[in-house]
């Protein structure tokens, strides 16, 4: 069995770990982490929930020369979930660890002047979204020129047509022999064309070449006309009664009117979307997590990278637009061997949608409906599409 100790990860560190039930490397952390301790530019995919956020937290805190008050690493991140998550884990390493790295968790739509303040300490580390980030480098309130490490963590979404000029405006504040590391649970031919125009000769890791859903995820559908979904959606959760059930909507607006429909319908439901104050999709986390609610309605973009532990039922109310979507969004329950289970619900139309996604990932997606209070096997196979 591989060890932290093996990778050269510090003792402290794998100490913090282990008071998380952390003791064996994930593939990702054991190939990631000899590279980064090694100053190497790194381009790794891994499925979702496969640790790595700990492959670049682990050896970036131990890099940090905490006798030096200045900024050495900055990590970008798509949403402001996934920058405060991130934050959360450094804090509870540097707790658990005893190390003395600090950080700052420095995203849009809040208050410039508080985060203003906050960067007056120095951070050794800084997580967050990159319009806010550049901003401040350009206020020169963040000294760009000391930091030794970058990360993009969902390097796809970052670097797509709405990110990827900020990003890029981000690294060109920096030193040209920063260490950039560029990680994501899909790798498009495109996010490598675009990564290896900001890369130095990096170390490329696959974890996962075919990518796999966990086969402990059961898949089903129902069908409903489109006008009919949420009330399809509602049966089913007071049959099923999930215990923490992650619903899926394609576009940011309707989030809001469906956590509505929900809770008038007497449902304990959260949403996160873009528009939401910080304190506002924050209370829908927190809520989430700790079980007050036990549904939290998003879209792909505000759900990328969340890590929330013990969701049961991923609910897509619509289909993802792109196969790899539904590998993201199943890829939150089932984990570590847990059983989950994956519901869609489909109009007529759909269903097409449906095959692809069984031939793409090999799975089976059964036809179910409900009965007398009861989930059963749907009586009219629909024919498969030639």
């Amino acid at each position: 069995m591989n060890t932290f100790n093996k990778l050269g990860i510090d003792e402290s560190l794998v100490t913090a770990l282990k008071q998380q039930g952390i003791v064996e490397p994930t593939a990702i952390q054991e190939q990631a982490i000899p590279y980064i301790l090694a100053a190497k530019d790194v381009l790794g995919q891994s499925e979702t929930g496969t640790g790595k956020t700990l492959a670049f937290l682990l050896p970036i805190i131990q890099k940090i020369d905490t006798l030096k008050k200045e900024t050495q690493a900055m990590i970008l991140t798509p949403t402001h979930e996934l920058a405060i998550q991130i934050q959360r884990e450094i804090e509870t390493l540097v707790k658990d660890s005893g190390i003395a790295v600090t950080s700052a968790a420095i995203i849009g739509n809040v208050n410039i002047s508080r985060q203003i303040e906050k960067l007056k300490q120095k951070p050794h580390i800084i997580v967050g979204s990159s319009g806010r980030i550049l901003e401040l480098i350009q206020k020169k309130k963040i000294v760009a020129q000391t930091v030794k490490t970058i990360v993009l963590d969902e390097a796809d979404r970052l670097l797509d047509e709405n990110n990827g000029d900020i990003v890029k405006g981000v690294i060109k504040t920096t030193l040209s022999r920063t260490q950039l590391l560029l990680f994501s649970a899909t790798l498009s031919p495109l996010t490598q064309q675009k990564a290896s125009a900001l890369l130095k000769t990096p170390e490329v890791i696959r974890v996962t070449e075919t990518i796999m859903i966990a086969p402990t995820v059961e898949h089903m559908y129902f069908l409903a006309e489109q006008r009919d979904k949420i009330e399809a959606l509602r049966k089913l959760i007071r049959i099923i009664i999930p215990t923490r059930g992650l619903i899926f909507i394609n576009k940011s607006e309707e989030i809001e009117k469906t956590v509505l429909t929900l809770k008038y319908h007497g449902l304990e439901a959260e949403g996160i979307f873009g528009g939401a104050k910080k304190a506002e999709r924050k209370k829908a986390m927190d809520d989430f997590r700790s079980g007050k609610s036990s549904l939290l309605v998003a879209s792909d973009i505000a759900a990328r990278g969340l890590d929330i532990k013990g969701i049961t039922h991923i609910f897509n109310l619509d289909l993802p637009e792109d196969p790899q979507l539904y590998l993201h969004r199943v890829g939150r329950t089932g984990r570590a061997g847990n059983k989950g289970i994956a519901i869609s619900i489909a109009n007529p139309q759909e269903v097409q949608v449906l095959r692809k996604l069984e031939s793409t990932f090999g799975i089976q997606i059964s036809s179910k409906e409900m009965s007398q209070g009861k989930i059963v096997n749907a009586r009219k196979k629909l024919q498969k599409k030639v």
